[in-house]
């Protein structure tokens, strides 16, 4: 077994057990401020996989998440919340967890050294997909089964680890690593290297999505309105942008079934809704486009 960085033992946490609530807290906390740090280290290594990621997304590919036990979890978390935030279809991010859907809610012991069960799970993966995998210590057999598979129907891969000498390190194409060090207590990677994970998938998701057109500005563009408070949002970022009032705003969202660009569009160039979603569609649905607006960072 290669060296576990996260399974050391914490020097600045050794007294934890006997300290005030208070100390313990700040303790955590000052651990929990190396987090970031670690993961700006990977910030060229975290460019890439939004390039790769986005690029493939073009194409018509996929992003899945695997993992397990806590890192599977938050593969979960963020593919889940990638289609409420930008309107994409399930299919186009995906979790995937070491033991089945069963694992996200109770632990199911042995299942990150099952190779065959990564292989077997890995075989929804095409060419034009990318696949992530997550681990803090970078050694289930699970994850390497899957890296398996992958380099087998040439799909691009990614590993998010925190320990640069483990096997998914060694196996797949880009490695995104943050060095986060021992936890506060010794081999919980669900706390620093969980951190770390959680914001390396943010950005992976958030920023591929920005890549292929799906905010504007910062301006969250393609979100569903499925609710009170969704609506709100959609109702003030169709004012902002198309600079009207917002009884317009609803008024134009109500009638486009609430969707964002297809009514800044329609108020923008004063036509109707069904020409606006067509305008949309010849420009990939890529909002700057059809304002005239330099393209950044494209």
């Amino acid at each position: 077994m290669s060296e576990v960085i996260t399974e050391y033992r914490n020097e600045n946490t050794k007294d934890i057990d006997i300290l005030s609530t208070v100390e313990m807290v700040r303790k955590m906390n000052e651990e929990d401020r190396l987090v970031a740090l670690a993961v700006q280290e990977e910030t060229e290594n975290i460019a890439q996989g939004i390039d790769m990621i986005a690029k493939q997304f073009l194409k018509g590919g996929r992003l899945f998440y695997f993992g397990a036990g806590t890192s599977g979890r938050l593969g979960i978390l963020d593919a889940s919340e990638c289609p409420p935030t930008f309107s994409v279809d399930s299919s186009m991010v995906q979790g995937i967890i070491a033991g089945g859907d069963t694992a996200f809610r109770v632990a199911v012991e042995g299942a990150e050294d099952n190779f065959d069960a990564g292989y077997e799970d890995a075989k929804v993966l095409k060419s034009e997909d990318v696949a992530v995998v997550i681990s803090a210590s970078g050694n289930p057999k699970y994850l390497l089964g899957v890296l398996k598979r992958a380099e087998d129907v040439n799909c691009r891969t990614i590993a998010i680890t925190c320990n640069s000498k483990g096997k998914i390190a060694e196996e797949a194409g880009l490695v995104i690593c943050a060095e986060v060090g021992p936890e506060v207590i010794a081999g919980s990677s669900r706390l620093k290297a969980g951190t770390a994970q959680k914001m390396i998938l943010n950005m992976l998701s958030t920023g591929s999505m920005i890549k292929i057109g799906k905010t504007y500005e910062n301006f969250m563009i393609d979100l569903k309105a499925t609710n009170e408070k969704l609506k709100d949002r959609a109702i003030r970022i169709v004012a902002q942008i198309a600079e009207v009032s917002h009884s317009q705003a609803l008024t134009t969202l109500l009638k486009c079934d609430w969707e964002i660009k297809t009514a800044i569009i329609s108020i923008s160039k004063n036509i109707d809704v069904e020409s606006a979603r067509m305008e949309l569609k010849k420009q990939g649905g890529v909002l700057r486009k059809l304002l005239n607006l330099n393209e950044v960072g494209r």
